[in-house]
């Protein structure tokens, strides 16, 4: 085999390797949706006083027990307040 039959071989060899790159489809563009973190703008509600933090220690029965319905009435208002700003914030857009 000559130089010029071995040289058009690989011209022929690579020719083809590079017509085998160029048959190739082009790529798809694929829409792909993909969750964001997003801060939430939402401000927390701030906590109210407890009645039950503010009573002296020699209190009366009666006085905890009214202060003590008091506070579970003001920490499920306030459950509520929290409850609709973790919905605001985990709202979709």
């Amino acid at each position: 085999m000559t130089a010029t039959v071995k040289q058009s071989l690989i011209v022929a060899a690579l020719s083809a390797l590079l017509a085998g790159c160029a048959a190739q489809p082009a790529p798809r563009v694929q829409q792909v949706h993909v969750p964001v973190p997003v801060a939430c703008r939402e401000s927390e509600p701030p906590r109210p006083a407890m009645p039950t933090e503010a009573l002296a220690a020699d209190v009366t029965l009666d006085a905890f027990a009214a202060a003590a319905i008091a506070e579970i009435e003001r920490r499920e208002g306030y459950e509520v307040q929290l409850r609709a700003a973790l919905a605001a914030c985990t709202a979709p857009p």
